[in-house]
């Protein structure tokens, strides 16, 4: 399904970004004005190096683009918003990662701790699993609740990635356009 949106849109994969199967990648194929937030290291993210990219991104684009984040990118786009005032149209957060949960103790995630719990400056949507083993339920709900995000449960899906064989994820992107559409809406 092909949708029209209005403003510039910017992929934000998380850890090792996304693979070819994954459906931001897949997305981007449907939709090649989206362009993906390229970071230097996807295995060993760092947090400085990331904002700096995704600041870099967000300056190029002609108007303020929607932010399209998967699992620690998510995190990112959170981290972002508490010290940049660059203007962006929102974000559509996919499967945030829980990088405070000691799973990550040993892991590059945990220098995006903490997860930012300031509300966000923009609107966003948060969409998550039931089943996602990178962040309970209940952690994404006060996530979404701190960042004064609306949360949509879509069922058993894991962490919405390539693992869930998703193809180009339809109900993703059906929401993704609702999304898009309720913020040309409310401008």
């Amino acid at each position: 399904m092909c949708i029209s949106i209005q403003q510039p849109v910017l992929v934000i994969p998380g850890w090792f970004g996304s693979g070819p199967i994954h459906w931001q990648t897949r997305w981007e194929i449907l939709h090649p004005e989206f362009v993906r937030v390229e970071q230097e290291n996807w295995e060993e993210p760092s947090l400085t190096d990331w904002l700096a990219a995704l600041e870099r991104s967000i300056a190029a684009t002609t108007s303020p683009p929607i932010l399209l984040a998967h699992s620690l990118g998510c995190v990112l786009v959170n981290h972002w918003a508490a010290q940049s005032s660059l203007a962006i149209a929102g974000a559509f957060l996919v499967a945030p990662a829980d990088v405070d949960s000691t799973r990550h103790d040993n892991t590059p995630l945990r220098q995006f701790r903490p997860v930012p719990r300031q509300p966000l400056r923009f609107p966003s949507m948060v969409v998550m699993s039931s089943d996602d083993p990178y962040a309970s339920l209940t952690r994404v709900e006060t996530m979404a609740h701190d960042w004064k995000s609306q949360l949509v449960l879509i069922g058993a899906l894991g962490h919405i990635n390539s693992d869930s064989n998703l193809g180009d994820w339809k109900q993703g992107l059906d929401l993704f356009n609702r999304f898009s559409i309720s913020l040309i809406n409310n401008s």
